[in-house]
């Protein structure tokens, strides 16, 4: 992760895909011109302001899979190619629900880092939850993108964890059985916050593992979220209005960047 790490403090900014092709809400009259124009407009705004990193998401996929759908997965990967020459920045990838797609997203698109649910078991909105991290990070392997990091959010959105262990006791675990890059803590849904002594506790364990909060940062949270962990995955508040469907607002990219910026000195 040393390469991501160069700044102290990452922010990942995301870049959140409007609904794909195969999905209920993918609008059939516009195919993906503005899906295209969605996302080149999100990375304008993001980089043009002084973000770290980007991150792409299918979030507008609803309701979402555990298994990637061929129709949206290359879909994804066709606009990720179309706007690649214009990314100036580390950027990662996540297929909502599916850490093997991911990995292969990731992949084939160059990426440096990748974010999903890989380990653990989950009751969730999308029925029995359980990925197979032993796959994705051999899938990894197989295509020859060691160096391809991966993120692993630890308490997933929109599921409850089957077992008792804390968070942090998940998150050192998986470090240690699964080989992961990074971890990343969760609220209950998007845009919900992280409840910040799982952050902590989570972090004490994980000295030498970058920690993140991964959802519900805003301006108004993030001086004690930098107090206590390696950074953040933001999407919603960087939104007009702050709604996770809206486009990214570059005036609140650069307001929230100008207090990451001095919070950093």
């Amino acid at each position: 992760m040393k390469n991501l790490m160069k700044n102290n403090k990452l922010i990942i900014g995301m870049v959140h895909f409007p609904p794909l092709p195969g999905s209920p809400e993918f609008n059939d009259d516009k195919n993906l011109s503005n899906i295209l124009d969605s996302v080149t407009s999100d990375i304008d705004s993001l980089q043009s302001n002084g973000i770290d990193s980007i991150m792409f998401g299918n979030e507008g996929d609803r309701p979402y899979l555990l298994k990637a759908s061929p129709e949206s997965l290359s879909a994804m990967a066709y606009i990720i190619g179309l706007v690649k020459n214009k990314i100036k920045i580390p950027f990662g990838v996540n297929y909502l629900w599916d850490p093997i797609a991911t990995v292969a997203l990731g992949s084939i698109c160059n990426a440096n880092f990748v974010r999903e649910v890989f380990t653990g078991v989950y009751d969730s909105d999308m029925g029995l939850w359980n990925p197979d991290a032993a796959q994705a990070i051999r899938l990894r392997k197989n295509l020859n993108r060691s160096d391809l990091k991966v993120l692993f959010n630890v308490n997933a959105e929109f599921a409850s964890p089957l077992g008792n262990r804390s968070t942090a006791e998940k998150a050192e675990s998986a470090v240690f059985s699964s080989l992961a890059d990074g971890i990343c803590v969760s609220g209950v849904i998007t845009g919900k916050s992280v409840n910040s002594q799982d952050l902590k506790e989570t972090k004490d364990k994980l000295i030498d593992t970058p920690v993140f909060a991964n959802t519900g940062v805003n301006i108004d949270n993030i001086e004690e979220m930098l107090s206590i962990c390696d950074g953040c995955v933001i999407g919603s508040s960087l939104k007009y209005d702050g709604i996770t469907w809206n486009n990214i607002d570059p005036k609140r990219v650069k307001k929230f960047m100008d207090k990451v910026n001095n919070i950093r000195k």
